[in-house]
C-alpha cells in the first residue's frame, strides 16, 4: 500500500486543499504532491501519511482511505484497489449501473457467427447482435420488464425459444435467483431491483421459495435447446462472461450461445447467420 501510495502521490498534479493555506501549489519544481499537500487534502496528518507510506501504522479506516482516494484523484478501479490493498472490501456502489453500452456491442457485433446478448445486473436484455434476434426472436419491441430473464421465467412462464429438461430448469432457476440476490447485496439501493424482487415474490411461489432460501451464486454456464420455427431445434452451450462498465467495474454479462463443432446447430446457425431472418 506505501509503494502505491507513493506512486498515486507522485503522479498527482499538485493544488490547493479546499480550506488549507493557499499558495502550496505554485512555486515547486518537483512534480507531484508532497506528502503534507496530500495530508491537508485528505484532512490527515502528515505523519500519519508518512507511517502509511513506510508501511508503520495498523490499516485506515474505511474514512481515511476514501480521503485518500478523493485527494490522489484515483479511478474507481484504482479505489477498489487501494481498499483492498488495506485489506478492506471496498464500498458497493448503491445502484447497478446503467448504459450506455455501446463498447460492449461493437464488441458482440464482431461475433457475426455467433448470438450473443448483453444482460444488466438483474439480468434484463439490453442490446444483442443481429444473430441473437434471429435465433431469440426479435426482442426490440419488448419492454423492459418482459426482457428480464427471471420476470420471463417466473412470472410470464417462460413462452419464449428455450426448452429446458427438468435438471435443466432447477439448475437455471437457482441460478438465476442467486444471481438476483448477489446483485441486491452488491446494489443495496436500486429502486429498479427492489421493485423486480417485490413483483417477482407476488407473481411467483416458486420464486419466493427460493429467494427465501437466501442463495448466493453465479450463472456462468449450461447448455440451452432453443426450438427455432424455421431452423428447427438447436442444441447450444450457453457462456456467460462478465463485462466492465465505464467505470471499470463489472456493469454487465454478456451471454455467447455457441453449438458443438460438426453438429446440425452448426449449419443451422449458419444459415441464420447468412440472412435468414425470424417471422
Amino acid at each position: 500500500m506505501g509503494s502505491a501510495l507513493r506512486h498515486w502521490r507522485d503522479r498527482t498534479a499538485p493544488r490547493d486543499p479546499p480550506h488549507g493555506r493557499a499558495g502550496t501549489a505554485r512555486g515547486r519544481r518537483a512534480p507531484g504532491l508532497r506528502r503534507e499537500e496530500l495530508a491537508a487534502l485528505a484532512g490527515v496528518s502528515v505523519d500519519y501519511v508518512t507511517r502509511l507510506e513506510q508501511g508503520r501504522t495498523a490499516a485506515p479506516s474505511v474514512a481515511v482511505l476514501a480521503a485518500l482516494a478523493r485527494a490522489l484523484g484515483l479511478s474507481p478501479v484504482e479505489h477498489d484497489h487501494l481498499f483492498r490493498l488495506a485489506r478492506q472490501a471496498p464500498p458497493a456502489p448503491q445502484r447497478m449501473p446503467g448504459g450506455p453500452w455501446g463498447e460492449v456491442r461493437r464488441l458482440i457485433d464482431r461475433l457475426p457467427d455467433t448470438p450473443a446478448g448483453v444482460y444488466d445486473p438483474a439480468w434484463t436484455l439490453v442490446t444483442w447482435n443481429p444473430l441473437f434476434a434471429a435465433l431469440m426472436g426479435d426482442p426490440a419491441p419488448l419492454p423492459d420488464r418482459e426482457r428480464n430473464v427471471p420476470w420471463q421465467h417466473f412470472a410470464l412462464g417462460g413462452g419464449g425459444r428455450v426448452r429446458h429438461t427438468p435438471e435443466q430448469t432447477a439448475r437455471f432457476e437457482e441460478a438465476v435467483v442467486g444471481d438476483l440476490r448477489t446483485a441486491t447485496g452488491r446494489y443495496p439501493a436500486d429502486p429498479r431491483l427492489d421493485a423486480l424482487v417485490a413483483d417477482l415474490r407476488a407473481a411467483s411461489g416458486r420464486f419466493a421459495a427460493l429467494w427465501d432460501g437466501h442463495a448466493v451464486g453465479t450463472h456462468a454456464r449450461d447448455t440451452k435447446t432453443v426450438r427455432h420455427p424455421h431452423a428447427g431445434t438447436l442444441a447450444l452451450d450457453c457462456d456467460v462472461l462478465a463485462a466492465p462498465g465505464a467505470d471499470g467495474r463489472q456493469g454487465a454479462r454478456v451471454v455467447l450461445l455457441t453449438p458443438q463443432p460438426g453438429s446440425p446447430a452448426e449449419a443451422a446457425l449458419r444459415a441464420l447467420a447468412r440472412g435468414f431472418r425470424t417471422p
